[in-house]
C-alpha cells in the first residue's frame, strides 16, 4: 500500500498517518476491530471501533483502485497504446469514476456506429470536421462516397463522421466529469406509473406522478422508487434539463463561431448526449444514488441490530414460554436457568377449544414445578388473549408475566441451527423455546438468526447483499464481545462471534467442553485443538469463565495483563481480589507507576475501571413492560387513546411501535417529539418504551398513525417560526397523514 494511502486516509479521518499505518498493520496480521479497539489503544492512539472499521473500509475501497489501475495499465499497455503522460494521469486518478473515464478510449467495445464508420474510411472526414474550421463540406464529403464500402452518398458520408464525433465527446474526460456532477447536482428523479397498472401499483401511489432532486432524494423515497421500477409498476428517470446538459456539452466541445463544421460537431453532441453520454450519466447516477441509499439504509439497519441484541436480559432465571395460538393452541415450554429445555406441553385457553380450567391448571402446577420465576409470551396471533388468561390465573406475585418481540422465531424453528440442538422436536417446541431464551438473553438467542430475519431494519432486501451482511456481522460482533461470553455455557452460535474464533475453532471450543467439562481456566482454553497463540490472543479477553481459580478469568482484562495487576496487587500488600472488591485498595494504586514502553494510561485506566466492576454485563437492568388492558385488537382503538408501546423498528421517516393490537403503528417524523427531528435515531431507540397517541386508525388497510408528541392534536400542520421556507416545504410534504401511512405500507413492517 502507497504511503500517501496512509495521509489521504489520515486526512479524511481527522487522525495521524501513525494510527493509519499501524491500524493497518494490526488488521494484516489478522486482528480484529473489537481486539483492536480494546487491547491495543497504545498502538492506535485509542481508535474506538467506528474509526478502526473506518480504515479498514477506506484502505481496501483504496487498495482495489490500485489494482484496477494495474489491470488498466497492463490493458493499454499491451495494445501498444499507453503513454508516459497518460501513464501519470492514470496513477494520480483519485476515484474509480475518473479512472474509468482514461480507460473509456482503450477499453475494448463490441462493434459500434463509429466503429463501422471508421471501417468506412470516415475518420479522417470526422477528424476535419471536429476542426471546426470552415470549408467546403459537400465538396469534403463527396470525397469519402464509395459504393463497395456502403457509403452511397454525402449524407452518409457526415453522419458516419458525426458518429465518430459523438463517441469522441462521449470519451472526453473534462466533459464527462462536469456532466456527471451536472446529473448529480441538477438532476431529478421523475417516477410516473406504467399506464394500465394503477390498481396493481397501489401501494405505489405516491410515486404515480412523483419528482424530487437527485442530491437531496431520502434513501428510503429512492429505495421505494426503484423497487417499484424493478416490479414493473413505475417508470424511474433520473436525468436533468435536456436543454441544461446540452448546453454544457456545447460550451465545453464548440470552439468557433457558426459554420457548417460548427453545426455537424451540434449535430454530433445532441446524438451523443442522447445515445451515449446520457444513458452513460444515467447509469453513475443511479449507482451513486443506490450506493448512498444503501449506505444509509445499512446504518439504519445496523443500528436497530445493535439496539436490539443489548436490549436488557432477564437472566438466569426458571421461565415458562409461551407461543400462542387459537386453533392449534398455545405450545408452552419450561426452561431451566441456562435455558435448557425441562418439559414441554400444549394448552388450549383460547378459541375455539377454550378449556381454560385444563390449561390454568397446567400453568399452575409447571410454575410451583419449575420454580418458575417469569413467563414469556411471544407477540403474534392470540398473545394479548394468552396473556389476558395468564394473568387472571393468580399466580405467585414474583413470576413476571410479559411478552417477548418473536420476530424470527419461526424462522430459527425451522433452521439448522435448531435442528441441530433440538433434532427431537418440532417447529412448535422450538420456536417457543427461542421465545423463552430470547427473555432470558436476547443477545444469545439472536445471534442463531439471519439478522435480516429479526424484523428492523429498511428495505433490507434490496440493498447491497454483502455489504448488508458485512455490516451485520459487524455489529453483530462488536454486540458479544463488548457483552462477552461465558464460555461453559455459550452456544457455538456465540461463540462464532468471539474475536479469533469463527465457527470451527466455535465447534472446537463445544466439543472440547463436551468431553473434558467445563473449563477451569482461561490458559486451559489454549487446549482447544487448532486454537493457536494468535486465536488465544483475540480471544481471551472477551471470554468469561465463572468461579475460576484466578478472578481475573471471570473478568474483561486480558491475560497478557494478568502479571501486571498481580504486581498492583503486591506493591500494595493485597490479593488480586481484594482489588475487585474494595475501592480502599484500588485507590492505593499509583498508575503511572506501571506505564512501559507497551503498556500506557488508556489499558491502565481500563483495567482499574474493569477491577471496579469485574466481568459486570454492560447492558441495561430488566424491567417488566405491560401494554394497557382492553386494549387487544385494532378496533380497540379511538382516535386520543394515550397508550404505553415499545419501539420495534427505526426508518428514516419514523419509528414502528408495537402497543399489543398485532399491527405495528407508525410515528412519522413530524410526530416523534415537540421538537423539529430530521433523524429519528436522534430521539428513539429500538425497544425503548414510549408513550403515544392514537392519531388515525384505518381497520381496512392496517394503517395506525400515532404520535409522541406532548400535544399532538394542537401541533399537528404547526412549524417553527425559525424554519427555512424551504424546510418547511419539505415538512409539509413529510406531515401528510396519508403519506405516512404509505410509507408505512411500503416499510412491510405489517405482521
Amino acid at each position: 500500500m502507497l504511503s500517501n494511502h496512509f495521509v489521504q486516509v489520515a486526512e479524511e479521518l481527522g487522525i495521524k498517518v501513525k494510527q493509519v499505518t499501524d491500524t493497518i498493520e494490526l488488521l494484516d496480521e489478522g486482528a480484529t476491530i473489537p481486539f483492536i479497539s480494546r487491547y491495543r489503544k497504545e498502538v492506535t492512539g485509542s481508535l474506538d471501533e467506528v474509526q478502526v472499521a473506518a480504515i479498514r473500509d477506506r484502505i481496501q475501497q483504496l487498495r482495489d483502485l490500485e489494482k484496477r489501475k494495474e489491470a488498466i495499465l497492463k490493458s493499454i499497455q499491451e495494445q501498444g497504446k499507453l503513454t508516459p503522460e497518460l501513464e501519470k494521469k492514470i496513477l494520480a486518478a483519485e476515484t474509480m469514476s475518473l479512472l474509468e473515464d482514461l480507460y473509456l478510449p482503450y477499453k475494448p467495445k463490441r462493434r459500434t456506429k463509429a466503429t463501422i464508420a471508421r471501417e468506412k474510411g470516415l475518420e479522417p472526414l470526422a477528424s476535419k470536421i471536429f476542426e471546426q474550421i470552415p470549408f467546403d463540406l459537400e465538396s469534403e464529403a463527396a470525397l469519402y462516397i464509395d459504393t463497395e464500402k456502403e457509403v452511397n452518398s454525402t449524407e452518409e458520408a457526415l453522419q458516419g463522421a458525426r458518429d465518430i464525433i459523438a463517441e469522441w465527446v462521449n470519451e472526453n474526460v473534462e466533459l464527462r466529469k462536469k456532466m456527471r456532477d451536472l446529473f448529480i447536482k441538477e438532476g431529478q428523479f421523475v417516477s410516473k406509473v406504467i399506464p394500465g397498472k394503477e390498481e396493481e401499483a397501489i401501494k405505489y401511489k405516491d410515486y404515480f406522478d412523483w419528482t424530487e432532486p437527485v442530491k437531496s432524494a431520502p434513501s428510503h423515497r429512492v429505495l421505494a422508487m426503484r423497487r417499484g421500477e424493478k416490479e414493473l409498476f413505475l417508470m424511474l428517470d433520473t436525468c436533468p434539463d435536456e436543454i441544461s446538459a446540452i448546453a454544457l456539452m456545447e460550451k465545453e466541445i464548440l470552439q468557433n463561431a457558426a459554420n457548417s463544421s460548427v453545426e455537424q460537431v451540434k449535430f454530433a453532441i445532441k446524438d451523443c448526449y442522447k445515445r451515449l453520454l446520457k444513458p452513460s450519466m444515467e447509469t453513475e447516477v443511479r449507482l451513486f444514488t443506490k450506493k448512498k441509499a444503501d449506505e444509509e439504509a445499512i446504518k439504519v439497519f445496523a443500528d436497530n441490530l445493535r439496539q436490539l441484541l443489548l436490549a436488557a436480559p432477564l437472566g438466569e432465571k426458571s421461565v415458562l414460554a409461551l407461543d400462542p395460538g387459537f386453533r392449534t393452541g398455545c405450545k408452552t415450554v419450561c426452561l431451566g436457568p441456562q435455558g435448557q429445555l425441562l418439559s414441554y406441553d400444549a394448552i388450549y385457553p383460547n378459541e375455539p377449544q377454550k378449556r381454560t380450567a385444563e390449561a390454568g391448571a397446567t400453568i399452575r402446577h409447571l410454575v410451583e414445578k419449575h420454580h418458575v420465576e417469569a413467563i414469556a409470551i411471544g407477540n403474534g396471533t392470540a398473545s394479548r388473549e394468552t396473556e389476558t388468561f395468564v394473568k387472571s390465573l393468580g399466580l405467585p406475585k414474583n413470576v413476571i408475566v410479559t411478552m417477548v418481540n418473536e420476530s424470527g422465531a419461526s424462522i430459527y424453528s425451522a433452521s439448522d441451527v435448531a435442528r441441530e440442538e433440538f433434532p427431537d422436536h418440532d417447529l412448535t417446541i422450538r420456536g417457543a423455546v427461542s421465545i423463552g431464551r430470547r427473555l432470558m438473553d436476547p443477545l444469545a438467542e439472536l445471534v442463531k438468526i439471519d439478522p435480516k430475519s429479526i424484523g428492523v431494519g429498511q428495505y433490507q432486501h434490496d440493498v447491497d447483499q454483502g455489504a448488508l451482511k458485512n455490516s451485520l456481522d459487524d455489529t453483530v460482533m462488536s454486540c458479544v464481545n463488548g457483552v462477552g461470553v461465558e464460555v461453559n455455557t455459550a452456544s457455538k452460535q456465540l461463540l462464532t462471534y468471539v474475536s479469533g474464533l469463527g465457527p470451527v475453532l466455535a465447534q472446537n471450543i463445544v466439543s472440547y467442553r463436551e468431553e473434558n467439562g467445563p473449563f477451569k481456566s482461561r490458559s486451559e482454553i489454549r487446549k482447544v485443538p487448532r486454537l493457536g497463540e494468535k486465536a488465544f490472543e483475540q480471544a481471551a479477553g472477551f471470554l468469561r469463565i465463572r468461579n475460576a481459580k484466578n478472578p481475573l478469568d471471570a473478568s474483561a482484562v486480558h491475560p497478557e495483563r494478568y502479571e501486571m495487576v498481580e504486581k498492583m496487587a503486591k506493591d500494595i500488600g493485597a490479593k488480586v481480589a481484594d482489588l475487585m472488591t474494595s475501592e480502599e485498595f484500588r485507590s492505593k494504586i499509583i498508575l503511572k507507576n506501571y506505564v512501559s514502553e507497551t503498556v500506557g494510561l488508556p489499558t491502565l485506566q481500563d483495567i482499574m475501571a474493569e477491577l471496579s466492576k469485574p466481568g459486570r454485563d454492560p447492558r441495561e437492568s430488566f424491567e417488566v413492560f405491560n401494554f394497557q388492558d382492553g386494549v387487544n385488537e385494532m378496533k380497540d382503538l379511538k382516535v386520543g387513546m394515550k397508550l404505553p408501546g415499545i419501539i420495534t423498528n427505526i426508518t428514516k421517516f419514523g419509528a414502528f411501535v408495537d402497543i399489543g393490537v398485532h399491527q405495528d403503528g407508525l410515528v412519522h417524523l413530524s410526530h416523534l417529539a415537540d421538537k423539529f427531528v430530521t433523524d429519528p435515531a436522534t430521539v428513539v431507540s429500538v425497544n425503548q418504551k414510549v408513550q403515544v397517541t392514537v392519531m388515525e386508525v384505518d381497520i381496512s388497510r392496517k394503517r395506525i398513525a400515532l404520535s409522541m408528541k406532548s400535544d399532538p392534536i394542537a401541533a399537528k400542520g404547526t412549524f417553527s417560526p425559525k424554519e427555512k421556507p424551504e424546510e418547511k416545504k419539505k415538512k409539509e410534504v413529510e406531515v401528510d397523514g396519508d403519506l405516512a401511512a404509505k410509507l408505512a405500507l411500503l416499510k412491510g413492517r405489517f405482521r
